[in-house]
Order: structure tokens, then C-alpha cells, then sequence
């Protein structure tokens, strides 16, 4: 008899739920840049990728490995490198780091490298995967970033 936790319709209930909420903040993460045009689209865009590379940070933390948080912290400054490019040359590095970092959510989902992440990865995969579609699009409709 099988446990109802790990039979394949909860491990798809369990992928699908975060999946989803993933794709809504990822269409916020699209929209939402729109609204500060004080600052160029390119701007935003990086410090929302750094902010989003920073949540492992917090998750190295809770898991408490030397290890982990000095890897997590050094993942984490390459997307803060990453961004800083993305603002002074092509926002085309900005669509690098998303894609980048959904890479980075799906092997922290298969890998459990840092402990007790269970729903975010696929949530955050989701969201780097439709912001980093999306940005493709506008740039290659000639959205200007800068």
C-alpha cells in the first residue's frame, strides 16, 4: 500500500500548485517594471534578479552548512555581476541570468543542495522561466531597456 504523500498524482499536485503561483509572479515580474518608468526597464529588471538569486541566501542560512551559505552567497554575487552588466551593456544578459537561475532552481530541485527549499524551486523556476520568455520578446520586439 502506498502512502498518499508520494503517490505520483501528489507529487504532480505538489509541482503544479507552486508552478502556477510561479507564473502569476512571474506576469508581475513582467508588468510590474512598467511601472516605475522613472528607472529604465533594464534597471529594474536586475534588481529583481538579484533579489530573487538573494532568497537562496536566506535558505543557505536556514539550513545552517558552512558550506552551503558561502556557495549560495557566491551564486548570489555572480547574479549581482550578472545584473550590473545587464544594466551598462545589453539587456540580452538580463535574459542570460533568468534563464540562468531557472537552470539553478532545477538542479537545486533535483539535487537538494541546500535543505528544506521543497516548493520553491519549481516556483521560482517558473517565474525565471517566464520572465526570461518574456524579456526575449520585448527586446526582440524592440523594447528599449536603456
Amino acid at each position: 500500500m502506498s502512502d498518499a504523500s508520494t503517490t505520483p498524482l501528489s507529487l504532480t499536485r505538489f509541482v503544479r500548485t507552486p508552478v502556477f503561483w510561479g507564473l502569476a509572479f512571474g506576469v508581475v515580474n513582467v508588468v510590474a517594471p512598467f511601472g516605475f518608468w522613472w528607472l529604465d526597464l533594464s534597471t529594474v529588471h536586475a534588481l529583481t534578479i538579484t533579489l530573487i538569486a538573494a532568497v537562496y541566501i536566506g535558505f543557505a542560512v536556514a539550513d545552517g552548512r558552512p558550506k552551503v551559505i558561502a556557495l549560495e552567497t557566491c551564486v548570489a554575487a555572480g547574479f549581482v555581476v550578472l545584473a550590473a552588466i545587464g544594466v551598462t551593456e545589453t539587456a540580452w544578459i538580463l535574459v542570460i541570468a533568468y534563464a540562468a537561475h531557472g537552470v539553478k532552481d532545477l538542479w537545486q530541485h533535483r539535487s537538494h543542495f541546500v535543505a528544506n527549499t521543497r516548493w520553491w524551486p519549481p516556483f521560482c523556476c517558473a517565474v525565471d522561466s517566464l520572465v526570461a520568455a518574456a524579456l526575449a520578446i520585448l527586446i526582440a520586439a524592440g523594447v528599449d531597456f536603456h
